[in-house]
């Protein structure tokens, strides 16, 4: 990777924009990948403009990866507000990913993680019903799912063990 990309995704990396659960969000997407072990995790809320037109007005992640993972999360979140949904749809994970540059053969799996949890939070938004009211808890959070069991059947099994004394 260039100095200059490695600069950009350290800086995204040490003050990540929009990190964090969204209690009352309007949709929820998670991903992982089985080659690196990243998951991911987007939340999207939308507003409705003057003219009635449904866009994004937040979105926040959490992230299991790398250092590029986050990078790209952080600065697709702030891409997104203002895009309707279709517009968010339609972005590919180099556009998820530019205000980074050119990510190297070996880290496209990053911006394909963010594009795929956004498109998951935004399926999960157009099956309810078309109204802006705040959701109830779609899916337990990263947190839940680590201590509560509630992985997939598939998952390994992660323990948290004490510290040695």
């Amino acid at each position: 990777m260039s100095n200059d990309l490695e600069s950009r995704i350290e800086a995204a990396r040490l003050n990540p924009q929009n990190l964090g659960e969204m209690p009352d969000a309007d949709g929820v997407g998670t991903v992982g990948s089985v080659d690196c072990g990243d998951m991911l995790r987007m939340w999207v809320k939308f507003k409705r403009r003057d003219d009635g037109t449904k866009v994004i007005d937040r979105a926040t992640f959490q992230s299991f990866g790398c250092q590029t993972a986050i990078a790209v999360a952080s600065v697709a979140t702030e891409l997104l507000v203002g895009k309707t949904p279709e517009e968010a749809l339609k972005m590919s994970p180099e556009e998820l990913s530019a205000p980074l540059g050119a990510l190297p053969p070996m880290k496209i799996h990053c911006a394909q993680l963010v594009e795929g949890a956004l498109k998951q939070a935004l399926d999960a938004d157009t099956a309810k019903s078309p109204g802006l009211a705040p959701s109830p808890a779609l899916a337990p959070t990263l947190h839940d799912q680590l201590l509560g069991g509630t992985a997939p059947a598939k998952a390994p099994k992660i323990v948290f063990r004490p510290k040695a004394g």
